[in-house]
């Protein structure tokens, strides 16, 4: 029997999609910045079958690619492994396996959207912190495969921070079973960091054990308006002196991104009747959140280190002002041209000097580039997005990208920070992680991926170059 005879057979012949059409859409990323090829689109329904179909990949020597909801900003589930690639959709392991309240644990299917995770934690009494824009469409197999952050890194993590346990096919088909809930579990390697953030390329991960919370009583949020990123920085050690730890969001937004989303959406619901040039929103989880937060920045206002702010006192006030931070980070930037795009983080009291000495050195280079530089700055993560100067040539901007990407990630490495925060490396970072990257780890990297995957069969093309390529 052929090689898809027996995919066939494992996954039935309406889950092996070798038309044009149908597989179009698993071939290019959410960015449109590459398209890929491959043989067929296969979507297994359970991990056996995930296991069974990787297994016979690998006796023929055809290169596997997962994807899961196709969210990724860098790339790396395209597939570039040449024609002969099978593309494994995760969207069909989507069962929630359990809630336990008690346990404070999720289990579930990597096919699960992230969406779906927090309303059923929610059910239950219970608070699942991972939140991102893509959350109505992004996977979980691909939030774990890409450690996703999002808004409440600042006090819950990134994904790395709330998986006790995964379950994993290896590129041989093996079944590595360590869906383990245990909060305590010291015996040997804690393997399952070895797949987090690996973006598919040393095993697929089919589902996983999740630290789940207790939800807050309340919420509090404000939108307010501070002087400049530094004058933000010390308003957050301000905040915290008087919240402690239960600031969950703390969201840098500059007024140009504002005007952005102004020019290309339409009017917004001003929160000040003055225009300031530089914002923070700040949520915070508490018994008491709304009270508290209205003092510690009446206080911080006392202390000049904001200039005004609103509070919200209702459901609808607080998604207004969550609206504001949506507009200004919209991908609507596209639509005035080319855009060069940076994840990048920082040490927090590093980020006034990154946005000073990059706008600066940006302006440099090409006079009138629109610098929009805004993020979860309470974890030092900028998204450092650049847009073409007005009426500039679409294509030379685009010319530039490595240029801008050097004076950016640069100054990165001279600030102690990383060229991706939380998008991952995949297709679009390859070349720099090569260039900024420890040698030693470098050399870690490759030698994890020839032991774990020594046919280099999954995933491949993304991540590490090849070792006569990388410089």
């Amino acid at each position: 029997m052929s090689g898809w005879g027996k995919i066939s057979d494992i996954v039935g012949p309406s889950n092996v999609v070798r038309d044009a059409d149908g597989m179009s859409p698993y071939l290019i990323d959410d960015r449109k910045l590459y398209e890929g090829d491959a043989a067929a689109v296969v979507r297994p329904g359970t991990t056996q079958e995930v296991a069974a179909v990787v297994g016979v990949c690998a006796d023929l020597g055809w290169p596997v690619v997962p994807v899961g909801g196709n969210t990724g900003q860098v790339g790396g589930a395209v597939p570039r492994g040449g024609p002969g690639t099978v593309v494994l959709s995760t969207e069909r392991l989507n069962r929630i396996h359990r809630i336990d309240p008690d346990e404070m644990v999720a289990v579930a299917g990597a096919g699960v959207i992230l969406s779906d995770l927090q309303q059923a934690a929610a059910a239950e009494g219970c608070f699942y912190p991972v939140s991102l824009g893509s959350e109505g469409t992004c996977r979980v197999g691909g939030n774990v495969s890409t450690n996703a952050g999002g808004i409440n890194v600042l006090r819950y993590g990134n994904t790395r921070d709330q998986v006790l346990g995964l379950e994993v096919v290896l590129p041989d088909g093996r079944i590595w079973n360590g869906l383990r809930t245990l909060r305590k579990d010291n015996t040997g390697y804690a393997l399952k960091h070895l797949f987090i953030g690996a973006e598919g390329t040393l095993g697929i991960v089919t589902a996983a054990a999740l630290k789940l919370y207790p939800q807050s009583l309340a919420v509090g949020t404000a939108f307010a308006a501070v002087q400049d990123p530094a004058a933000a920085v010390a308003l957050l050690r301000a905040l915290r002196a008087q919240l402690g730890d239960c600031i969950t969001a703390y969201e840098l937004l500059p007024r140009i991104a504002l005007e952005f989303g102004i020019r290309h959406i339409g009017p917004i619901r001003e929160p000040f009747e003055e225009r300031f040039d530089w914002h923070v929103l700040v949520e915070a989880g508490d018994a008491d959140a709304t009270e508290r937060l209205e003092a510690a920045l009446a206080a911080a206002a006392e202390d000049g280190l904001l200039l005004d702010a609103v509070v919200a006192q209702t459901g609808a006030q607080r998604a207004d002002l969550w609206k504001l931070r949506e507009i200004g980070a919209g991908g609507h930037q596209y639509r005035a041209g080319a855009l060069i795009k940076h994840d990048i983080s920082v040490p927090v009291g590093r980020v006034p000097e990154m946005i000073a000495r990059g706008t600066a050195a940006v302006h440099a280079a090409l006079p009138g580039t629109h610098v929009i530089a805004f993020g979860h700055v309470g974890d030092g993560n900028l998204h450092y997005n650049l847009v073409q100067p007005d009426g500039h040539d679409p294509a030379d901007f685009r010319a530039r990208t490595a240029a801008m990407n050097r004076i950016i990630h640069d100054l990165v490495a001279e600030l102690g920070g990383s060229i991706s925060a939380e998008h991952g490396i995949g297709l679009l970072k390859r070349e720099e992680l090569a260039v900024y990257a420890d040698p030693v780890e470098l050399d870690l990297m490759h030698r994890v991926k020839s032991v774990l995957d020594p046919q280099g069969l999954m995933n491949p093309g993304k991540i590490l170059m090849d070792r006569g390529t990388a410089s």
